[in-house]
């Protein structure tokens, strides 16, 4: 299936807009794949939005934590291997104790991280426990609202807001750029994970997704830089993809191993 892909670049490349077209690649049932050419392409990276459609009625999607499997901390590409997944991203930032998830983070009864933090204002959640809800849903944080707002799903994950509903970019525009890894949620209720290696300020690339046709109306960001990870494998494709460049951090794209992580979002095929 194709479809019309228009991209709004504003830096890193010189024309503002261009029109491609995006292909999706079956990877398993309810798993879909494209790799989306950035035109022109950026000064720094390999120019590719990589981007996983998951139907969660579909495909398993499964929270993943060291705190609660044990063991050490696993690359993407390891996450997916270990526990037999088609898909592995980052669950989001994490603490300096390699395991604590930097927001909220509960895994049916586990807590990972019993920390609300207000600025965290996208929630992912999986699994309800309430029959008429959706198997997996970005929210955007009430004001005032507690992690007791969303106890009607087993999984819940904060994380930074790139895009509030209807698809508002609300992240201010700083200069910083980075490598991104992103979960984010289309019009018709599926899950889109998204990475990109070419380095963009959060504003700029929340404009290019908003103006394509994925239909995005919410999104969050799992990571950025180097740690920023995306493993696949299915149906002939094999990618274990991993960031390079944060302001700040890592001004270069010489990264090319991806970095352990303590926390993932698996993918499992529908049967």
């Amino acid at each position: 299936m194709t479809s019309p892909l228009l991209l709004v670049l504003s830096t890193l490349a010189a024309a503002p807009v261009q029109v491609t077209e995006v292909t999706w690649r079956s990877v398993a049932r309810g798993v879909d794949y494209a790799a989306i050419t950035l035109q022109p392409k950026p000064s720094i990276g390999d120019g590719v939005l990589h981007v996983v459609r998951v139907d969660p009625s579909k495909a398993g999607v499964r929270p993943l934590a060291i705190s609660q499997v044990g063991g050490k901390t696993r690359t993407s590409r390891e996450w997916r291997e270990e526990f037999k997944l088609v898909v592995a991203i980052n669950a989001g930032m994490y603490e300096t104790d390699f395991k604590t998830h930097s927001g909220f983070f509960r895994l049916g009864e586990h807590v990972n991280s019993s920390k609300w933090v207000k600025k965290y204002q996208s929630i992912l959640v999986l699994g309800p426990r309430k029959p008429g809800l959706p198997a997996a849903d970005i929210r955007d944080a009430e004001p005032g609202a507690t992690s007791a707002a969303h106890d009607d799903y087993d999984t819940v994950a904060q994380n930074l807001r790139l895009i509030r509903g209807p698809g508002v970019n609300v992240w201010k525009e700083n200069g910083r750029r980075w490598s991104e890894a992103a979960i984010a949620l289309d019009r018709d209720g599926k899950l889109l994970l998204l990475f990109c290696r070419s380095p963009f300020s959060m504003h700029e690339l929340n404009e290019v997704v908003l103006a394509s046709q994925l239909g995005i109306v919410r999104a969050m960001h799992v990571e950025g830089g180097p740690e920023a990870s995306l493993s696949l494998k299915g149906n002939g494709i094999d990618l274990d993809l991993s960031g390079s460049y944060e302001t700040g951090f890592v001004e270069d794209d010489h990264n090319h191993e991806q970095w352990p992580l303590p926390n993932v979002i698996g993918i499992t095929a529908g049967p």
